[in-house]
């Protein structure tokens, strides 16, 4: 279980200007991802399992 401690730096597109953004932030053996306006809600990824998740993305993995 990752703690969640004040000390993560949350980090979001600049292009967020709703308010309602997915956030992320790095703990060194975890990628953590939350949407601002429910913080408390965190999902966790290994290093990997992002990087997997991220390359998907660019090579339109999850285009329809």
């Amino acid at each position: 279980m990752i703690k969640l401690t004040a000390e993560l730096e949350w980090r979001k597109t600049k292009r967020c200007t709703s308010g309602n953004c997915v956030e992320v932030a790095l703990t060194g053996s975890h990628v953590l991802v939350r949407n601002s306006t429910s913080p408390d809600d965190v999902l966790s990824f290994t290093v990997e399992e992002w990087e997997a998740f991220v390359g998907g993305v660019k090579e339109g993995e999850f285009s329809s």
